[in-house]
């Protein structure tokens, strides 16, 4: 979800053709699969289209990215161990000025569908701080 919101709002600004934005697990067991379907018709419901994202596993690509950005403190310190540099690592709610310190993202998955509103409404309040962030790099 993060990937298409985080996109979208990077298009909007006219920024899609100066960064590349890609989503990443840190486990292989979706690697291929499509989004949950949950995820795709909450996405749908607010304008999205999350119809064609695969899903793949973070690998050294995504390690040596200018800016990765974790949605839990989890996977935050998993990707700092993989070998991602510390200040490139940030928690998608840090962009969010509403948020607490070291909020994580809520997790969906096991949960019903409001899950993903919530997971939604998160995301895209943090969405344009990180377009923000970008700007202010190029």
């Amino acid at each position: 979800m993060a990937e298409v919101i985080v996109r979208d709002k990077i298009e909007d600004a006219g920024l899609a053709d100066k960064v590349k934005i890609t989503s990443a697990g840190m486990g292989g067991w979706h690697v291929g699969q499509g989004a949950d379907r949950r995820a795709v018709e909450e996405l749908r419901k607010a304008g999205y289209d999350g119809a064609t994202h695969i899903a793949s596993q973070v690998g050294p690509a995504t390690l040596a990215a200018d800016l990765i950005v974790a949605l839990d403190t989890g996977h935050r310190s998993e990707l700092i161990a993989s070998g991602a540099e510390e200040d490139k690592v940030a928690l998608l709610r840090d962009f969010d000025p509403a948020a607490e310190d070291n909020a994580s993202v809520a997790d969906p998955y096991y949960g019903g569908p409001e899950g993903f509103r919530t997971t939604r409404d998160q995301i895209e309040a943090a969405a344009p701080g990180i377009v923000d962030w970008i700007r202010a790099r190029l």
